[in-house]
């Protein structure tokens, strides 16, 4: 069997995903239950972008299962300029039993995958950030119950990272997912096209809209993100000018009245107020930005912890 890798939402079957969802909430519990990395055994954390929630959530996560987070710097690695991706993953393949990796284009992390020999997981890329899902599915449940038949509705840029990780790993967990966004702005086709296929077999929708009350329209869950992403800094004053296409997406209390009473805010921050989110909502009663965060370490343990069993499973084949 191939190595088990987690690059894309739905890198995971239904089952697989509940099965991490499951495990993330009894390590929530007892968080030093697992320790299937003890040894230490060596994770390869790498960073291109920058990072906060991420790197800390990752060594905390190694650290609580017994493992030793091997911080790489990407800056001073310079992978896939000074060496090759495919010689990078050589060396850390023969040193580590997982690694991590928080870079730019998916290409780049497929690449890893392909010649590593150990598990990849995706700390995010431009075209996914599938840690984060499990994180913000893990929130959902704990606050609103049973995944299956929820609505979350999440504005603003439907073409970045954390729209279309909401499609792919929302309709796995048989949400209804909305995505409200400009139509410059889209989520990529075939992206699209697969979120709707798991959707039809799960039982939940996918809806792309450019109107953001139709988006959130009795959602149990809000979501947004920030309007320039990691890499699109240049394009700043346009996203975030007074004349922003983003503008009406913004999550005010206006439109949080939209959506159903005890609705919850989500965002993966960090969160920039007065543009894509107002002050009053992350700060307010319906924010669990914060539970949010911090399930990112509980998840993420999780997804490790099934990689290494998976592993350990292959290799005994």
């Amino acid at each position: 069997m191939p190595v088990r890798h987690f690059l894309r939402d739905d890198d995971l079957t239904a089952q697989e995903q509940r099965t991490i969802l499951d495990r993330a909430r009894a390590l929530k519990a007892d968080p030093f239950s697992d320790r299937c990395l003890d040894g230490p055994h060596v994770v390869a954390v790498l960073f291109d972008k920058q990072t906060l929630r991420t790197q800390v959530s990752f060594t905390a996560a190694i650290a609580h299962l017994g493992g030793f987070p091997m911080v790489i710097d990407g800056k001073l690695a310079n992978v896939g300029v000074r060496e090759s991706i495919a010689d990078t993953a050589r060396v850390l393949g023969r040193e580590a039993v997982a690694i991590v990796w928080r870079t730019y284009g998916q290409e780049r992390i497929d690449e890893m995958a392909a010649y590593a020999g150990v598990p990849v997981v995706n700390a995010l890329t431009d075209s996914f950030h599938p840690c984060q899902i499990l994180a913000d599915l893990m929130t959902i449940e704990e606050h609103k119950g049973d995944l299956p038949g929820l609505t979350l509705g999440y504005v603003g840029d439907g073409a970045n990272n954390m729209a279309q990780s909401y499609l792919l790993g929302g309709a796995l967990a048989g949400l209804h997912v909305r995505i409200g966004t400009p139509a410059a702005y889209q989520p990529d086709v075939a992206i699209l096209a697969r979120a709707h296929e798991i959707a039809a077999a799960r039982g939940g929708s996918v809806l792309v809209t450019d109107d953001p009350v139709a988006a959130v329209a009795d959602a149990d869950a809000v979501a947004t993100d920030t309007w320039v992403s990691m890499g699109m800094e240049g394009e700043s004053a346009t996203r975030k000018g007074s004349a922003s296409p983003f503008a009406p997406y913004a999550v005010t209390s206006e439109l949080m009245t939209a959506a159903s009473r005890d609705a919850i805010f989500l965002h993966c921050l960090p969160a920039y107020r007065g543009f894509e989110v107002a002050p009053e909502v992350i700060d307010g009663p319906a924010s669990v930005v914060w539970d949010e965060s911090e399930n990112r370490l509980h998840a993420q343990k999780a997804v490790l912890s099934w990689l290494r069993e998976q592993q350990l499973a292959q290799d005994c084949r």
